[in-house]
């Protein structure tokens, strides 16, 4: 059974691992079996989405209806699994219009989660006038910079999803613990957003344009890369070595195309052994 993380004792966790020369992993981990698997790999953190139930009924990324209410029922079996892992949750923030955001963070923690991150997004949005009209009903991304203010304040470790460095800014003045710039919906596997995904010398551009903002608010935050065409080891470590980035935070990475190839591959192989005598 897991147990519930302090944000300091979550912060020393993760420096110890950087101090090492090793990379942070947070692994999206949407059912019991991926959890435990995510931790007997070695995962720093334990992410919990909503969205992800998506993923494992073989669809792509996206937002499910009553979100905070379907990652709040994930908690307990991914907790079962999990016995040494810190459990992070996403908060759909603009979810309920004037919702009390003391009262969601509270409802989480509560529940057991020992952090939380703001996703569902509506971050990846640049158009000004969309984003005029959401912040006009209550629901722009200025209501996700005060969900991280106010988990912030109440001592409460915090993640952020971002896609541009003035939105970075934003979060880190909310004093949010990692940043995680984020490159896209990511590509790769039988649903991924390949034809959106831009190339990697270009999503490496981006993650460091973010962390740069990032820094200038404040260096001690953390900043792990996301998304976009960063889907496997070998492309991460194109990422460390072209950008500050400190680990990467996975999801389709890491629940949902490893699952594709081995489920096929080994449907495969038993497919490919003969008969007694047949054939």
């Amino acid at each position: 059974m897991g147990k519930r993380f302090t944000r300091k004792e979550i912060l020393r966790r993760l420096n110890k691992t950087i101090k090492e020369g090793k990379p942070i992993v947070a692994a999206g981990s949407s059912a019991g079996i991926i959890a435990k698997c995510a931790e007997l790999g070695g995962a720093d953190l334990i992410m919990v989405y909503s969205s992800g139930r998506e993923r494992l009924r073989g669809l792509q990324t996206n937002i499910v209806e009553n979100s905070n209410e379907e990652t709040l029922k994930m908690f307990q079996e991914i907790q079962n699994v999990v016995e040494d892992t810190p459990i992070i949750g996403g908060i759909h923030a603009t979810e309920s219009p004037g919702s009390d955001l003391a009262k969601m963070v509270k409802e989480f923690v509560d529940t057991g989660f020992s952090g939380i991150i703001n996703f569902p997004t509506f971050g990846f949005f640049d158009d000004k006038n969309w984003r005029k009209e959401r912040e006009a009903q209550g629901i722009g991304f200025s209501k996700e910079v005060e969900l991280i203010r106010v988990a912030h304040d109440m001592g409460i470790f915090t993640m952020a999803y971002v896609f541009f460095p003035a939105d970075a800014r934003s979060m880190a003045e909310a004093g949010v613990d990692v940043m995680v710039p984020h490159a896209g919906g990511t590509a790769g596997g039988l649903v991924g957003f390949d034809s959106i995904a831009a190339p990697m010398k270009d999503a490496a551009a981006l993650v460091q344009k973010i962390i740069k903002a990032t820094q200038k608010v404040n260096p001690d935050i953390i900043c792990l890369a996301h998304g976009g065409p960063i889907v496997s080891p070998e492309d991460t470590k194109y990422i460390y070595e072209h950008t500050d980035a400190a680990g990467f935070v996975g999801a389709s990475s890491i629940e949902r195309i490893p699952v594709e190839k081995a489920v096929t591959g080994i449907v495969e192989e038993f497919k490919g052994v003969g008969l007694k005598g047949k054939g």
